[in-house]
C-alpha cells in the first residue's frame, strides 16, 4: 500500500458507516457507491446512506428538525446493490447544500457562527450513530470534508469523532490528487458522439456549430471531446492567453477590495473563429466544428455577467449564459463585417445528457476500486482525512487533505491542462492549422 505522506495506520472499530454524495451527478457514481458499501456490509457494518447530500444534515435540529428515514437518509439492504454497480444516476441522491459557507480561512473555524451549519452536521451524525463518513463530490466537496475533519480537529477532547474520507467525482477531470475522475472518459464519449452528428450536420448544411462542452475550471472535457469528436478548434480556459486575454478591474467579492483579473478578450475569440473559417474556405471546406469550455464564460468581462445568478458555492450559473450561442452570434457578425457574407453558426450546448449515461467499463471499474478504497481507508488502514485516490494500474493511494487543502484560505487547487503538454499539443496538431 502506498501513502502520499507519512501515515501511520491504525487499528479501527467501525460499526456503522455512512455515505453521502455531493455536487452534480457522474457515470458510475453508483459503482462507488455499490463497491463502497458492499464491502462495509461484508465485513459485518451496518451502511447508512445519507441522501441528497447535506442538504439534511445542515438543517438538523433534535426537536425541531430530526432525520426521517427514507426521506434523510437509508439504511442499505442485501437488494439495493443488486445490478446497482451499473445503474444509472445516484442511488442516495445528490445535493448543492454547502454547510461551510462564509467560511474563508482557518481562523473562521473558531467561529460559533460561521460554523454553525458544520456543527449541525457533526451533531446530526453522531446522533446516527455513524462512526465514519465516506464523502464523494468535487472539489467543493472535497473542501466540506476538509472543513468537517478540521472542525473536528479543534473540539474538546473527548469529544465524538466522526472519521471522513473522500471519493473524487468531477467529469471535469480537473482533481488535483488523481489522474482520471471516474465517469470522465464516459462523458467525453457521450458529447464526443453528439459532436460527430453536428459534424455531419455542419457538412450538409455548409454550416458551423459552436460547441460548450461542461467544464467550469478546466478544459480537461472540452479537449477530451474536441479530439475524439474530430472538432476543428478547442479552446479552454488554458488558452485565455496572449491575443485571447485581457485585463480588468474588479472588486473580491469577499473583502470588496479592488483587483486586477484576467479576462476573455470577446472579440478576438471571435476573429479566430472566423479566421478558422476563412482558413477552411480556402481549402474548399464551407463547413466545421468547434468546442468551447463552458468555464470561459466566467472569464468574460463582467458586462456579460451582471445579473447573473450564482450558487451556494458562489460559482456563476453558467447554463444561463450560453457561451456557445454568444461566441457565435459575435463570430457571426464579425464575418460578415470581414468578408460581406453571411454564415451560419449555431451555439449548442452539451454536457447535462452525459452526467447520468450508461458508464463504460473502464470508469465502473475505476469507481469500484475507489468505493473499496474508501472501505480499505477506513476499515484496514484506520485513516482520517484522506482522499482516496489511484495511480498506474488503478493501485489504490491516499492522499492527506493537508496536500490537496490551502492551509490558510481552505481552498482546493485546480489541475488544469498545461499549455505545451503533450495532451495540450495532442488537441492543437489535431485541429485545422489557421495559420
Amino acid at each position: 500500500m502506498r501513502y502520499a505522506g507519512d501515515v501511520e495506520p491504525t487499528a479501527t472499530n467501525l460499526r456503522r458507516v455512512g455515505i453521502l454524495f455531493s455536487g452534480g451527478p457522474a457515470p458510475a457514481s453508483n459503482a462507488v457507491i455499490a463497491a463502497a458499501a458492499g464491502t462495509f456490509r461484508r465485513s459485518g457494518r451496518e451502511v447508512v446512506g445519507v441522501l441528497h447530500g447535506y442538504s439534511a444534515l445542515q438543517d438538523y435540529d433534535r426537536a425541531s428538525r430530526p432525520l426521517v428515514p427514507e426521506k434523510d437518509f437509508h439504511v442499505f439492504e442485501d437488494r439495493d446493490l443488486w445490478g446497482l454497480r451499473n445503474a444509472r444516476g445516484v442511488f442516495v441522491g445528490t445535493g448543492r447544500a454547502n454547510p461551510g459557507k462564509g467560511i474563508g480561512s482557518a481562523r473562521d473555524l473558531d467561529d460559533p457562527r460561521k460554523t454553525e451549519r458544520l456543527r449541525r452536521v457533526h451533531e446530526a451524525l453522531v446522533d446516527l450513530e455513524i462512526d465514519a463518513l465516506v464523502s464523494i463530490g468535487g472539489d467543493d466537496t472535497l473542501r466540506t470534508a476538509n472543513l468537517f475533519f478540521e472542525l473536528q480537529n479543534r473540539m474538546p477532547p473527548g469529544s465524538p469523532r466522526v472519521r471522513v474520507v473522500h471519493v473524487p467525482k468531477t467529469i471535469d477531470n480537473d482533481y488535483r490528487g488523481i489522474d482520471f475522475t471516474f465517469g470522465f472518459f464516459t462523458a467525453v464519449d457521450v458529447m464526443a458522439s453528439e459532436l460527430l452528428n453536428l459534424r455531419a450536420d455542419a457538412m450538409a448544411t455548409s454550416g458551423y456549430f459552436i460547441v460548450e462542452t461542461m467544464g467550469r475550471k478546466a478544459g480537461w472535457l472540452a479537449y477530451g471531446v474536441a479530439i475524439s469528436g474530430e472538432a476543428h478548434l478547442v479552446v479552454g480556459v488554458e488558452d485565455v492567453v496572449g491575443d485571447l486575454a485581457t485585463s480588468e478591474l474588479v472588486n473580491d467579492p469577499e473583502t470588496g477590495a479592488p483587483r486586477t483579473e484576467v479576462r476573455l478578450a470577446m472579440d478576438r475569440l471571435a476573429d479566430r473563429v472566423v479566421d478558422l473559417i476563412l482558413a477552411r474556405e480556402r481549402r474548399g471546406k464551407l463547413y466545421g466544428t468547434v468546442v468551447l469550455a463552458e468555464g470561459l464564460a466566467e472569464m468574460l468581462p463582467e458586462s456579460y455577467l451582471q445579473n447573473v445568478q450564482r450558487d451556494d458555492h458562489g460559482h456563476v450559473s453558467l447554463g444561463r449564459i450560453d457561451i456557445g450561442k454568444l461566441v457565435a452570434k459575435v463570430a457571426g457578425d464579425r464575418y460578415e463585417q470581414r468578408t460581406g457574407r453571411t454564415k451560419k453558426l449555431t451555439g449548442v450546448q452539451l454536457g447535462y445528457e452525459s452526467r447520468c449515461a450508461q458508464p463504460h467499463a473502464f470508469d465502473v471499474v475505476l469507481g469500484s476500486q475507489l468505493g473499496l478504497g474508501a472501505f480499505r481507508a477506513l476499515a484496514e488502514e484506520g485513516l482520517d482525512g484522506h482522499m482516496v485516490s489511484v495511480s498506474g494500474q488503478l493501485e489504490l493511494r491516499y492522499v492527506p487533505f493537508s496536500q490537496l487543502v490551502d492551509p490558510q484560505t481552505l481552498k482546493t487547487g485546480v489541475r488544469f491542462i498545461e499549455r505545451g503538454s503533450d495532451f495540450h499539443r495532442l488537441a492543437v496538431e489535431l485541429g485545422t492549422r489557421i495559420g
